[in-house]
């Protein structure tokens, strides 16, 4: 008698059930986890504005004709309100991030709209809502 080698159809299929039940958890937290590391460009470049923005009032006295952030790879910038006493900057997400946007203003209130849930006293980083 000769001794088969190689694997059963039983054995391929379990395999392939095993691998399609590790893809389907795998996916999407790699999807959430990629998408939390872009939302720090973001929220970093609006932090970067609002000290920026202090340093102008510092020197000129009004936020008016304070400079917005240049666009990045994934987020625009809009400087709005920029009066004497008052100024406030939004981020709004492009292509994939298009559904999160973040603003601060000069009293550093932080607010965001995301999938993940909106907030008006901080900035939505995670999933759960966190900030």
């Amino acid at each position: 008698m000769s001794k088969q080698r190689g694997f059963t159809l039983v054995e391929l299929l379990v395999v392939i059930a095993v691998i399609g039940i590790l893809a389907s958890i795998a996916i999407p937290s790699y999807s959430d986890y990629s998408i939390r590391g872009k939302l720090i460009e973001g929220t970093s470049q609006l932090s970067d504005a609002r000290v920026k923005m202090e340093q102008f009032y510092q020197d000129n006295r009004t936020y008016a004709g304070g400079t917005c952030p240049a666009a990045t790879a994934n987020f625009t910038y809009a400087c709005s309100n920029l009066t004497t006493t008052t100024y406030t900057i939004t981020a709004t997400g492009k292509s994939a991030l298009s559904t999160y946007s973040y603003t601060i203003n000069e009293s550093n209130v932080k607010a965001s709209t995301t999938p993940w849930g909106d907030n008006t006293t901080c900035w939505v980083t995670n999933k759960g809502g966190g900030c």
